[in-house]
C-alpha cells in the first residue's frame, strides 16, 4: 500500500494553483473540470513519480468548520519536508509568503508554518 494522492481544502481552486505551484514550487499534474469544480492536483518537482496533493474545494461546511477550527488553534493542515528550513524560510519570505511561526528547531527537526492563503496553515519542516 502507497500514498498516491492526498487533499488539502481550499477556499478557491484557482488562487490555490497559483500558490501551490508559483509560491512553493509545485508543478500541476491534473486539472480537469467537474461542474463547478476541478479534480486539480499538484506535485513535487523532485518527486516525478510521488503523490499528488489534491486541491479540493472546501463547498462542504464540516470542512469549512474544520479549516477554520485548525487555523483557530495553530494547528497545520500537513507538513511538507524542505532540506532546510531556515533556507525555505528565506526565499519564501521573499516571495511575499506569510509566516505564523519563525524555523524553530525541535528535536532535531526545525519546522516553520505559512499561510497558504487558501484557508491553511502548512508546515515546512527539515532535519
Amino acid at each position: 500500500m502507497k500514498i498516491t494522492i492526498a487533499s488539502v481544502f481550499v477556499d478557491d481552486q484557482a488562487k490555490a494553483l497559483t500558490f501551490y505551484t508559483e509560491k512553493l514550487g509545485f508543478e500541476k499534474r491534473n486539472d480537469i473540470p467537474l461542474g463547478e469544480h476541478r479534480w486539480l492536483t499538484v506535485a513535487s518537482r523532485e518527486q516525478p513519480e510521488g503523490p499528488e496533493l489534491l486541491l479540493e474545494p472546501d463547498a462542504h461546511p464540516a470542512a469549512k468548520a474544520f479549516k477554520s477550527a485548525l487555523v483557530e488553534d495553530g494547528i497545520p493542515t500537513t507538513s511538507f519536508a524542505v532540506d532546510d528550513t531556515q533556507a525555505e524560510f528565506e526565499r519564501l519570505s521573499q516571495l511575499g509568503v506569510r509566516f505564523v511561526q519563525q524555523p524553530n528547531e525541535m528535536g532535531g527537526v526545525t519546522t516553520a508554518v505559512l499561510d497558504d492563503t487558501c484557508g491553511n496553515l502548512i508546515q515546512i519542516a527539515s532535519k
